[in-house]
């Protein structure tokens, strides 16, 4: 094990020492209790089984036959969600099949990022990362379950889900994938046409068929965004079974991998010898592999903020300076959009996450030593799985050499020195950088401040060709407590277009980026935001700012006494409280902490 990588974790471990054994002492309480539902009474456990068949009626009246609970993300809206309509059904026939019973335990909400981008619905997008954590929590605390499987791969569900699996941390926990969709337009043929739209060189319906031709059948987009890093994460921190991430939907592969999934998790629970409680399960080490992956892979910045909240769940304290710490040590080994034309489909081709796991366990860059759903050991997943004759799932050791070194690399080939994840500090506040991306010679940037309230203001002033020349557009009242912290993703074509026009750009906002964010460099999730006070309230139009991610900086070059004298006055945010439902998040919004704490409300 690399010693700095240790040092990181043991400092990660010191520092949530009293969180963490409080946290365990509570989930080793819960499992003392035994099999759930032990504790019921008659009347209870009658309601619990009412609607079950005779066979699943007798198992689960005694306290032998282990009861699955099914957290579902399903709905047919959500292009990666849509292969689930089915998995219910094949979950409790596996369950059946390996002596067990499953029950849909409850359902959670999943939005799709990429229709509420731009829209008064995107502001609820963040804040559905807890809304989910909680409906989970509810459909568990039935207390029925020996062990849960979640369904889910997007954005903010997978984030919440693993939430509610740490909060249930007495339960062992699989998250079942539903896979990518098969590749369609190149993603960087998308971009080029989005640009092209954006100057007003092709109509809509050129651009609805770039877009229909991307985005074109079931399963997860196949960019490297936040969703496509929520299944890295997953299979890296040992709660997918080894191999699972990329397979495509409505494949007998993913059939196999499902079922089995389902066998696993019922052999992992309290009634057997295998037990293997989820929040036992993760800890530091695991949180840290986790980390490591995000940056090795070039993923989603939505995890400098998830990633807190999740490990927050199981009683551990991470920083955004431990994750830029992380990236000070790990290479960069994966090239895909929007770090690379190729997509996931390309990457699990090329060796994906059998061979990035080992490439990384062999550099002493991953704790080997962890707990799985599979077992002890993260070397477990350092195999490609495929279809056994017999229609089961079998595993082979992963390539010895990457399909394609443009797209995967081996350790010695690194495509950079650094994760490319940094975090920015100074008179601005703190902040989350992403350079995985971004040229070198674009990285560092000295210019003018534009300010603009929101993305609208900044893509109407680029329509009216106001924006010429070097700018560093700053884009605030953007943050958890103003509207919810959406994501930015318009703003991605427009500052791309000034930067192909040899203009020097930068982004600096208290909101999200997302995991699309790419060539542009940008300070995101500045913290704190501005209605929390934060100086980037106090820039003026002209300001000069420098935007610094090789030595950390974010600073407004403004003299210091004047920068301390200004008055901040916050424009009229009254219409983000209302429409899309954005009037029930009023609380939410009082309440929601900190990005660089998790921006969570609880």
């Amino acid at each position: 094990m690399r010693r700095e990588i240790e040092a990181i974790t043991k400092r990660i471990r010191e520092r949530s020492g009293p969180q963490r054994e409080a946290y365990l002492a509570r989930i080793d309480a819960a499992a003392d209790q035994g099999p759930r539902r032990g504790v019921l009474s008659c009347g209870n456990l009658a309601h619990g089984f009412a609607a079950c068949g005779p066979g699943d009626k007798a198992a689960l009246s005694g306290d032998i036959v282990p009861n699955l609970g099914i957290v579902t993300a399903y709905n047919d809206m959500l292009s990666a969600h849509q292969p689930y309509e089915t998995f219910p059904a094949l979950i409790k026939e596996a369950a059946r099949d390996a002596g067990g019973v499953a029950q849909v335990a409850g359902g959670v909400p999943a939005m799709c990022d990429g229709v509420t981008q731009g829209r008064p619905g995107m502001e609820l997008s963040l804040f559905s990362r807890d809304v989910i954590a909680m409906a989970a929590a509810i459909g568990l605390s039935h207390n029925m379950f020996d062990a849960a499987v979640y369904l889910g791969i997007c954005d903010k569900i997978v984030p919440g889900l693993t939430i509610a699996a740490l909060t249930f941390g007495h339960l062992p926990a699989i998250f079942i994938p539903a896979g990518p969709m098969t590749t369609g337009l190149p993603n960087d043929e998308k971009a080029r046409i989005r640009q092209l739209f954006a100057e007003g060189k092709v109509g809509r319906a050129e651009l609805l068929e770039a877009e229909s031709k991307s985005y074109h059948g079931p399963g997860t987009c196949t960019f490297y965004g936040t969703a496509n890093s929520n299944q890295m994460l997953m299979e890296i921190m040992g709660l997918h079974a080894p191999g699972a991430s990329f397979v495509n939907p409505n494949t007998p592969l993913r059939e196999a991998l499902t079922r089995e999934a389902v066998k696993r998790a019922l052999s992992i629970t309290q009634l057997g010898n295998e037990y293997t409680p989820a929040g036992r399960m993760i800890d530091e080490r695991s949180i840290v592999n986790g980390i490591v992956g995000l940056n090795a892979t070039g993923g989603s910045t939505n995890h400098t903020i998830h990633l807190i909240a999740m490990a927050a769940a199981a009683g551990i304290a991470i920083t955004w300076q431990d994750i830029s710490d992380i990236s000070d040590h790990v290479p960069l080994l994966a090239r895909v959009y929007p770090n690379g034309l190729a997509d996931v489909n390309h990457f699990n081709a090329a060796g994906g996450m059998g061979f990035l796991i080992r490439e990384l366990l062999d550099a002493g860059l991953l704790h080997e030593d962890v707990r799985t759903i599979w077992g002890e050991g993260l070397r477990n997943y350092t195999v490609e799985a495929h279809l056994a004759e017999d229609g089961t799932v079998a595993r082979r050791p992963a390539p010895a050499h990457s399909g394609d070194e443009k797209v995967l690399a081996p350790y010695p080939k690194a495509f950079q020195p650094n994760g490319g994840i940094r975090l920015l500090a100074g008179n601005l506040g703190s902040a989350i950088v992403k350079v995985s991306a971004v040229k070198p010679e674009n990285r560092v940037i000295e210019a003018p401040a534009r300010i603009f309230h929101d993305q609208e203001e900044l893509n109407a002033a680029f329509k009216a060709g106001e924006l010429t020349g070097d700018m560093i557009a700053v884009v605030r009242y953007q943050g958890p407590k103003a509207n919810g912290m959406p994501e930015l993703h318009r703003l991605t074509t427009v500052l791309g277009i000034l930067q192909d026009r040899g203009h020097k750009v930068a982004l600096v906002t208290d909101g999200r980026m997302s995991g699309a964010s790419g060539k542009v460099p940008a300070a995101i999730h500045v913290t704190p935001e501005a209605l929390d006070g934060g100086p980037i309230g106090k820039l003026r139009d002209g300001d000069l700012v420098r935007l610094d991610p090789e030595t950390g900086v974010l600073e407004a070059l403004v003299d210091a006494a004047e920068f301390s004298a200004r008055r901040v006055v916050a424009p009229d945010l009254s219409a983000n409280g209302f429409g899309m439902g954005r009037e029930l998040f009023e609380g939410f919004r009082r309440m929601a902490g900190r990005a660089g704490a998790g921006a969570a409300v609880f």
